[in-house]
């Protein structure tokens, strides 16, 4: 591939915003309604997408035709009802003269905007194998951080979910049983009893209005995610959560490090990948800094600066972004932060697995601990004075 392709500032958006070649016109006149795309809207799951872009790359590199590969694939796929089904179409409209590109086009829910252009750059350059062998090892990689992330958060998840549950069920349902018992005895009761009876009178005469609230107030959060404020502000709060945040920030730096690396690689204008990349990393702050700037890429300045500006960027990866500038190789070097985070995401993940199992098993331990205290204190009280009284 040309060394220019990394630093080419002044080329446009043409090659992946322009429509498919071969997309179907309804009519030449200028005033015609274009016919709905009746194609079914299918989906395919992310592990389905990486093993048929891995096969399909592994078959071309062979030097077997794409329409002999897809039809293999197709055959093959007959326990994935969504996968042969869209493999179908796809043999279809390339038989009758589209793109593979514009073939994937008619499937958005199947194959994203990365998948499609990263294809039509490849079938461009003649090099379709090659940028498919990229494809493959890419969404590989991205489902392997994905179930690093997944490993690092339902633990916890799990571990405050039974923690919530224990401790309502006993304030609810265990707790109350002992109140009939401390009512019918003459002792004073020590506060932290109280505070445990007061807790659980209140959970208990509110316990139906609670979850309502709760499942009221979760349905409101997924609505206000599903806005673009919401999802910027949620963003912004998951980057700054103690522990977590930094987890999170290598995570969306690793995969705009590597998609932005991917796409360079396959020949796709830098404009281009900037308008592919911030979508693809999962943080709407990236994404922000991402437009910003392609912005300032489009009026002719560099990449580094209008990213500096951007706290979710560290100064290596800015610094590292200017050295590839200057130097024609930026998506060697885009490369390189990719793995580097990549180790740094790894390590974090062992780390926090070792922190939060007994961070949580001590918090569990502290709830528990406090209930019984409180119940078996007034008991102990009990004991001591019916010794004093003998």
């Amino acid at each position: 591939m040309p060394a220019n392709n990394s630093t080419d500032f002044s080329q446009g958006t043409a090659a992946v915003a322009s429509p498919p070649s071969g997309s179907l016109s309804t009519s030449s006149s200028a005033g015609a309604k274009p016919k709905a795309d009746k194609t079914p809207r299918l989906r395919l799951k992310a592990d389905t997408i990486v093993l048929f872009a891995r096969q399909l790359a592994t078959m071309i590199s062979s030097g077997v035709t794409l329409l002999e590969s897809l039809e293999v694939l197709g055959e093959q796929a007959t326990n994935n009802r969504n996968l042969h089904r869209v493999v179908k179409m796809v043999i279809e409209d390339i038989r009758s003269g589209k793109d593979f590109s514009a073939s994937l086009a008619r499937h958005p829910k199947a194959f994203n905007s990365l998948f499609i252009n990263m294809v039509k750059a490849g079938e461009a350059s003649g090099q379709l194998d090659t940028v498919l062998v990229r494809l493959a090892e890419y969404l590989e990689a991205t489902q392997e951080l994905k179930r690093k992330i997944k490993s690092a958060m339902t633990y916890p998840i799990i571990s405050l979910v039974m923690i919530l549950g224990i401790t309502t069920f006993l304030l609810v349902f265990i707790v109350p049983k002992f109140q009939e018992i401390f009512d019918s005895l003459s002792v004073t009761l020590p506060k932290i009893t109280l505070y445990l009876l007061a807790l659980s009178g209140f959970l208990r005469s509110h316990f139906l209005i609670g979850i309502v609230f709760c499942i009221t107030g979760i349905i409101g959060l997924v609505i206000f995610k599903k806005t673009e404020t919401g999802k910027l502000a949620w963003d912004t709060v998951i980057l700054k959560v103690p522990i977590f945040g930094t987890l999170f920030q290598k995570v969306a730096l690793s995969r705009f490090s590597r998609t932005f690396s991917t796409l360079i690689k396959s020949g796709i204008p830098i404009l281009g990948c900037l308008e592919i990349v911030g979508g693809t990393a999962g943080n709407r702050v990236v994404e922000q800094a991402v437009k910003s700037a392609s912005s300032s890429v489009r009026e002719g300045e560099g990449l580094a600066e209008p990213l500096m500006q951007y706290k979710v960027f560290p100064p290596m990866v800015t610094r590292m972004v200017a050295i590839g500038e200057r130097s024609g190789a930026l998506e060697t070097l885009l490369e390189k932060i990719s793995e580097f985070y990549d180790q740094q995401v790894s390590a974090t993940v062992e780390s926090l697995t070792s922190l939060i199992e007994p961070l949580l098993i001590g918090v569990m331990g502290a709830i528990v601990g406090s209930i019984v205290l409180a119940i078996f204190m007034p008991i102990f009280k009990l004991q001591e004075s019916l010794a004093a009284g003998a």
